[in-house]
């Protein structure tokens, strides 16, 4: 009898197999008129979609009735992949101890430990691991399980993969690292995580971004924050840019005070020549522009009063990074 999906019968399996409804399913079985692993156009058996559905009694009749869990679709993915994407811990256990092999991967290269990463699904990852789903996998950007953790801010899983060996800094083919993309999306407690690891705070992007230029640039203050406890790289970067220019040039003003705070210099030239006072004058964010001209004055005040003779008597010291007058009271105005 041919595999593909061509009767009534087959239909029938195949929506008894979705919708998790036992009874159709062995009736439909049991009248010997359908293959168990008949498949639709795009490849798909009744057991993929009873293991998508989570419908663990559906799977269980299918596997005793001979259903191949190791069947692929189109995309190159089985079942296992699909319970694994939809957090079904059951289903995957069965499969898995019905043969399923742990890390077969789809067309793009993603195994059941990426879809799982993905989804946040804890205890699904646990199970992928405890069967030795290889961590050190990549998609075919290079991607790995940690970097898709890292990407969608899961916390839990991130540790998990940690223990389980994960690098760090494993970069995707464009040079971003787990660190880079979560401090673009803003996840700080996956930036404080990567870096209590060892990830290294100054790795670059292929266009010449740091993960602190990125996270100043999308105003992210909580993972500036973290990075700038392990002393990233304040001046100019490959990409001709500093992260006060990148704050500077999106209104950013409580990461301007932060970079400002840490020791960045105001009076850097981008390589377009511009200071980031200029290119918040240019964005005509107010309170930015006003609070780094208020800098720049006592920064200049400072240098005439070392130069006329040092700090002499009466003199005032002013810790660095303290705020100025008038510039936090502004609001940012963009035209």
């Amino acid at each position: 009898m041919s595999l593909k999906k061509e009767t009534l019968s087959d239909v029938q399996l195949h929506l008894a197999a979705l919708r998790g409804d036992e009874m159709l399913l062995k009736r439909v079985l049991d009248s010997g008129k359908v293959h168990v692993d008949c498949r639709d156009e795009d490849y798909t058996t009744p057991l993929i979609l009873a293991a998508a559905g989570g419908h663990t009694a559906c799977v269980i009749e299918l596997l005793e009735q001979g259903a191949d869990p190791n069947a692929r679709r189109v995309t190159g993915t089985t079942a296992l992949f699909f319970a694994a994407q939809g957090g079904y811990v059951d289903v995957a256990r069965i499969l898995l101890k019905s043969g399923a092999p742990v890390d077969c991967c789809s067309v793009d290269g993603g195994t059941p430990l990426f879809v799982a990463c993905q989804g946040g699904h804890e205890s699904m990852v646990s199970e992928l691991l405890s069967y030795g789903a290889n961590v050190h996998a990549c998609m075919k950007d290079r991607a790995t399980p940690l970097f898709i953790a890292a990407q969608n801010g899961h916390n839990a899983v991130l540790k998990l993969l940690l223990a389980a060996g994960a690098q760090p800094d494993t970069p995707r083919n464009d040079g971003a690292t787990p660190l880079w993309i979560a401090s673009q999306m803003g996840h700080d407690h996956i930036v404080k995580m990567l870096l209590l690891h060892g990830a290294y705070v100054d790795a670059v992007r292929c266009d010449g971004a740091t993960a602190l230029f990125k996270a100043a640039h999308k105003g992210h203050s909580s993972v500036v924050h973290e990075l700038l406890k392990y002393r990233p790289n304040l001046g100019l970067i490959p990409n001709g840019e500093t992260a006060l220019h990148a704050a500077a040039l999106f209104g950013h003003l409580p990461i301007v005070k932060q970079l400002v705070a840490a020791g960045a210099d105001v009076s850097l030239k981008n390589q377009e020549g511009m200071t980031p006072l200029q290119i918040a004058r240019q964005q005509k964010y107010h309170s930015v522009y006003q609070y780094l001209k208020d800098r720049e004055h006592y920064l200049r005040h400072q240098s005439a009063a070392v130069g006329g003779g040092g700090v002499g008597k009466g003199m005032v010291t002013v810790v660095s990074g303290a705020g100025t007058t008038g510039g936090s009271s502004v609001v940012a105005i963009k035209s």
